[in-house]
């Protein structure tokens, strides 16, 4: 079978940087960092009280009232990121072949909120007066099935869970699903609404967060002072469709995906591979199914979670990767505005990176202050740059070891 080009033709965001392409990308040309105190929730009992809310979010400008209330927040952010995305793309379904449209949406954690809400009202009521709505709006896949109800795609429709790596996940399957001729569109990438108390919780608890309350020194990837992540929220979704039904169509197309490498550490529970052994085989295995070599890779949008661990192994893993050209290729985590959105980091930052071909800027690492030795790399600290780039890499790296790359390429005929 002939081997299909899979093109962008539509994205939607709602993020703690911004609801629209046009505010998510003002932030990171102008190095605005989201982190603040949080609000939605008391933090007296947490000793990490600041993550990167989404902000304003309001779902009633989305979905009625009723089917609000049906909904945890990454539920809503989903739906509200699939709906910008598919009027981005002005695609309509009625004109297609349903089952040739799908729907893959990541989250890593799923229903959170509502988890905790519904336990402490079965704690101080009963647990048979749940919501008769728990189930469904707790599990994982809620996001891509209640996406495909609202636009009617009839296609393959899953939920990747691969932690922090899963909106890459999504992505790559989404890629792989066109180019290989199962599916004309698929729209993917994640979802993820953590900012709870056992949320936050949780990770505080792994002692995995940055404890230092101060927004500007708490996410500083690649920093020597780093400690931990910071907890970020909402949702990213790509149109990735076949390339000739686009043009036909006379789709407008923000660049093309070209290679996707999937591997597992098979090492630890959280912690990455120290030799970055397997994180560096998926780096090459994107850029083999590109067509492609290390020199070709204008820009990394890396993992880097400013966690000690992950910073030092992706280096490591990129160094391994990329040879000689590691110190050539410019690298920066977007994280350090955004906060770490968990299953939907890979989203935004493959939103991002799309962004960042299409203006030919690339973005900060902002926050830097305190060089590390064995984090060496260009990772363009606090300043953005005006580059052309021509293909650039977006990695994800998450709990249970994974590691996933996604090349992306500007659009040309």
């Amino acid at each position: 079978m002939t081997k299909r080009r899979v093109v962008i033709t539509g994205m939607g965001a709602i993020t703690p940087i911004g609801h629209t392409l046009e505010e998510v990308w003002d932030s990171v040309e102008n190095a605005k960092c989201a982190i603040d105190f949080i609000e939605r929730i008391n933090v007296d009992d947490l000793d990490v009280r600041i993550a990167a809310e989404v902000k304003g979010f309001d779902p009633l400008d989305y979905v009625d009232k009723k089917a609000a209330k049906r909904m945890d927040r990454t539920n809503q952010f989903a739906v509200a990121a699939a709906k910008k995305a598919m009027e981005d793309s002005g695609l309509n379904i009625e004109e297609m072949k349903p089952e040739r449209v799908g729907i893959m949406v990541s989250s890593g954690i799923g229903g959170i909120e509502t988890i905790e809400t519904e336990h402490l009202k079965a704690l101080k009521r009963s647990y048979n007066r749940m919501s008769p709505f728990f189930v469904p709006m707790i599990i994982g896949n809620l996001n891509a099935a209640l996406i495909a109800i609202e636009i009617g795609a009839h296609g393959v429709c899953q939920d990747p869970v691969t932690a922090c790596a899963g909106g890459n996940n999504a992505i790559g399957d989404a890629f792989r699903a066109i180019k290989d001729g199962y599916q004309d569109v698929v729209l993917c990438g994640g979802s993820e609404a953590n900012i709870t108390h056992l949320g936050m919780g949780g990770f505080i608890s792994m002692k995995a967060l940055n404890t230092s309350n101060n927004p500007k020194r708490a996410s500083i990837p690649f920093d020597k002072e780093r400690e931990g992540f910071v907890m970020g929220e909402g949702s990213a979704l790509l149109v990735l469709e076949e390339l000739e039904q686009a043009k036909a169509r006379g789709a407008k197309i923000y660049g093309e995906i070209v290679g996707y490498g999937h591997t597992n550490d098979a090492n630890h529970i959280t912690a990455p591979n120290p030799e970055g052994k397997w994180a560096a085989r998926a780096m090459e295995m994107a850029m083999e199914e590109a067509g492609i070599n290390p020199s070709d890779i204008d820009y990394i949008n890396a993992h880097g979670t400013s966690t000690p661990l992950n910073d030092k192994s992706e280096t490591i893993a990129v160094k391994r990767a990329f040879g000689d050209e590691a110190y050539n290729v410019k690298m920066s985590s977007t994280k350090a505005m955004t906060g770490h959105l968990l299953g939907a980091s890979g989203a935004i930052e493959a939103v991002i990176t799309t962004l960042a071909i299409n203006k030919g800027f690339v973005p900060p690492t902002i926050n830097y202050q305190v060089p590390d030795e064995e984090c060496d790399l260009d990772i363009v600290p606090n300043k953005g740059l005006k580059q052309d780039i021509h293909y650039a890499m977006s990695n994800a790296l998450g709990f249970g070891g994974h590691n996933i790359s996604i090349i992306f390429k500007e659009w040309k005929e």
